[in-house]
């Protein structure tokens, strides 16, 4: 019995059709999105895998998933990249925008920036700027001053060591907000001159040392005790 010609040109093309019709269904467009960027997706959960370079970003909504490749994560976001695959990472409950999950860069309602953290109240030292949400220095410091003259117990000579201190004073204060600017100290030990000037030097010998034995000195300290004998 022979197939006729047509019978087999349609199942070659069906068989043709298949994997392309798997391929349209795994490069699917997913929840509104697409799968631009995508090594891997589903029309289902959108792209599983991205290309080098993008990220990978999860959007939830109730109990489905659907992943997204992107050059830059969304605010709320922060980017890691790992070895097989980039993600997107959430910032912390107080973050509107952050740089990793320790630094924020933008607080959200009611909190203020200070160093990276978002805090409900601003620490001792600053004021919180509404228009910026953030944590403002109320003084601004100005350079070290030079050191003090090196002292011990209020003198600078006499003794081996002492301490020398400098000043770090605040160049501008924050006059809107009434601030009082701390001053700042630093010392350090340093050598003082010894012996002050005009005093002998502990250190130099007194003139020359006996150094026969304690029992000898003795015995001419109680001969020069004796009354001298009459000379003959």
């Amino acid at each position: 019995m022979r197939v006729p010609l047509c019978l087999l040109l349609f199942v070659a093309h069906a068989a043709d059709m298949l994997p392309m019709n798997r391929r349209r269904k795994q490069v699917g467009t997913g929840l509104g999105g697409n799968c631009t960027g995508c090594v891997i997706c589903s029309e289902e959960n959108g792209c599983s895998t991205c290309q080098q370079k993008l990220f990978l970003f999860i959007r939830r909504e109730g109990i489905r998933q659907y992943g997204k490749c992107v050059h830059d994560c969304p605010p709320g976001y922060f980017g890691v990249r790992g070895q097989e695959v980039n993600r997107c990472k959430k910032c912390g409950a107080t973050c509107e925008s952050c740089f990793s999950q320790d630094f924020c860069i933008q607080c959200k309602r009611r909190f203020y920036l200070y160093k990276g953290k978002c805090l409900p109240t601003c620490p001792p030292g600053t004021a919180a700027q509404q228009s910026t949400q953030e944590c403002q220095e109320e003084c601004e410091l100005g350079a070290w001053g030079s050191w003090s003259p090196c002292t011990h117990n209020g003198k600078i000579c006499g003794f081996a060591w002492g301490l020398e201190t400098r000043v770090r004073e605040a160049s501008r204060a924050r006059q809107e907000e009434g601030a009082t600017c701390q001053v700042l100290f630093e010392s350090r030990k340093c050598p003082v001159q010894r012996p002050c000037p005009g005093e002998r030097n502990p250190s130099q010998k007194k003139g020359r040392r006996d150094r026969r034995p304690r029992k000898d000195r003795k015995l001419d300290r109680k001969l020069d005790m004796r009354p001298g004998r009459p000379q003959a």
